[in-house]
């Protein structure tokens, strides 16, 4: 799994991770936010989440059109720096609400830039190490383990965010309460809610110290198609009008297929957000506790990898060792969740930290089974992944479909909550949402960076992005609806959407494996 690849790919991984943590802290709880800071309601804070998701990755077109002039490293470096600002400027507490709204989208603003910047040329360098024959067979388990690195990061953020608000809180003598909309409440609230975003800062500053440090592992891969041809050290493989005509054609068509996953996929932030806040029952009791201690959490997954060690090395002692240190691991796991409280108090803003630990503890398991069968001669091709993960998120709102059956629909209930329903029909709507995620989402990622003409290397990633962007704008349809229509038809616009974007990436897989050959 970590044999054969180079280590510039765990440098840029580790920098990815750092600055994805600060990401996520935020975004945890930035719907939550707005609305104690602003009394906006549902659809108002998820249409804003919605446009700034947007901006977010539609940005990375800009950045890998400027990338493929300037460099790639050289956009990473000047992204970071303006995400920084970005986060700072939303870290700053502001009282007067008018003021605090410009505040806000200023460092919105700021940051949808710099993740422009750095997001998709952060992965073009990824995917430029793998251009060397000597790894080119790794690239889709090195992405696979890049993906890994983001989630790892973002499976920490929730906790952090909660632990971070809660802290605030306890300062006011204050706790946690969905249900309180006390405006003195809200107030102290917001505030912690605002800490969040420093500690945004704090990761950024971390991520980009790694970046820096371990350059030189790097280094060689910050080269244009552009730059290898004027240098002419890089041999540039060359494509005909056609092929490249044909290239760009075949990921525009992935492309749209996609938007409708990131659509339903990013419903965490915003409707599946609002359902844990509003039918969920936050008092978490006996064994469902477990999910609810991210380091017990964390434990299992480090677990998984150790196992996987033990398992697959040859050497009698690194077996060995690997498996004491999984025993040891499961056992630590299980002793946090014995000092747990019991019953304990869950956030909305905690069911986000289960997709990345299911993607962080699944990752090795999917590539077991896809470079398994690729060694019997049966790999499945990225496009033929994009649509069964299309047909998979289908069934995940399917979960939650069956879980909104006789609820209160949000618009007679108003600001008061129906709390009855178990974490586990959440915790199961994220699990199959993470299977059909990592069918999708790593690969597609990889067949951008393998298929891309390389001269549009940086341009065809930030068009991966812009598809991310459209869904992500599109995003905002569930939590405009949220108080008009009853949560079984909201549910089942996604149902229908995945449902037809995997039946048209069935349809158009012969004719992208010619386009591509």
């Amino acid at each position: 799994m970590f044999e054969g690849q180079p280590k510039g790919l765990y440098a840029l991984a580790l920098a990815n991770t750092g600055e994805r943590f600060g990401y996520y802290t935020m975004l945890a709880i930035f719907t939550l936010f707005m609305q104690a800071k602003f009394g906006w309601d549902e659809a108002t804070a998820g249409k804003v989440n919605a446009i700034f998701l947007a901006a977010v990755y539609f940005l990375p077109l800009a950045g890998g059109y400027l990338s493929d002039k300037i460099g790639y490293g050289r956009c990473v470096t000047i992204g970071m720096f303006i995400m920084f600002l970005g986060y700072l400027g939303l870290a700053c507490p502001v009282e007067n609400l008018g003021t605090a709204k410009i505040t806000m989208i200023s460092g919105l603003a700021a940051v949808s830039i710099g993740t422009g910047l750095f997001k998709g040329n952060l992965q073009v360098l990824v995917g430029n190490l793998y251009d060397d024959p000597k790894y080119s067979a790794r690239r889709d388990s090195a992405f696979s383990l890049f993906y890994m690195a983001i989630n790892i990061g973002a499976m920490f953020a929730p906790s952090m965010a909660k632990w971070v608000t809660n802290q605030y809180l306890a300062q006011y003598n204050m706790v946690y309460d969905a249900a309180n909309t006390d405006p003195e409440y809200l107030r102290v609230l917001a505030g912690g809610y605002g800490l969040c975003f420093g500690v945004a800062c704090i990761s950024l500053i971390l991520s980009a110290i790694v970046y820096f440090v371990f350059r030189g592992w790097f280094k060689h891969a910050d080269v244009t198609a552009k730059q290898a041809q004027s240098s002419g050290e890089v041999n540039v493989v060359e494509l005909t009008p056609k092929q490249t005509k044909d290239r760009i054609v075949a990921l525009l068509l992935v492309f749209f297929v996609v938007i409708f996953f990131w659509m339903a996929f990013h419903q965490n932030g915003s409707a599946l957000t609002f359902f844990a806040k509003k039918y969920t029952n936050l008092t978490v009791e006996g064994p469902m506790r477990f999910g609810f201690n991210i380091f017990s959490l964390a434990l299992v997954a480090v677990s998984v990898y150790t196992g996987f060690s033990a398992i697959q090395s040859k050497v009698r002692k690194t077996k060995a060792i690997c498996s004491v240190v999984t025993v040891a691991l499961l056992g630590c796991a299980y002793a946090l969740y014995s000092m747990m409280a019991n019953p304990t108090m869950a956030q909305p803003s905690d069911f986000q930290q289960f997709n990345p630990f299911f993607v962080v503890a699944l990752t090795p398991f999917s590539m077991v089974l896809f470079n398994g069968l690729a060694k019997r001669g049966h790999e499945i091709s990225a496009p033929t992944r994009i649509a069964w993960g299309m047909f998979v998120a289908a069934l995940g709102f399917g979960v939650i479909t069956l879980a909104s059956t006789g609820l209160i629909s949000p618009m007679d209930l108003g600001d008061k909550t129906q709390s009855i329903l178990s974490p586990g029909w959440l915790i199961s709507t994220y699990l199959t949402l993470t299977f059909a995620e990592l069918l999708l989402s790593p690969m597609g990622i990889s067949f951008v960076s393998k298929v891309a003409p390389p001269k549009y290397k940086g341009l065809m990633m930030g068009g991966w992005f812009v598809a991310t962007a459209i869904g992500n704008y599109a995003s905002m349809l569930p939590s405009m609806l949220w108080n008009k229509i009853p949560l079984m038809y909201n549910w089942a616009i996604l149902i229908g959407l995945c449902l037809i974007s995997s039946l048209l990436m069935f349809s158009l897989l012969g004719k992208l494996k010619k386009m591509t050959a």
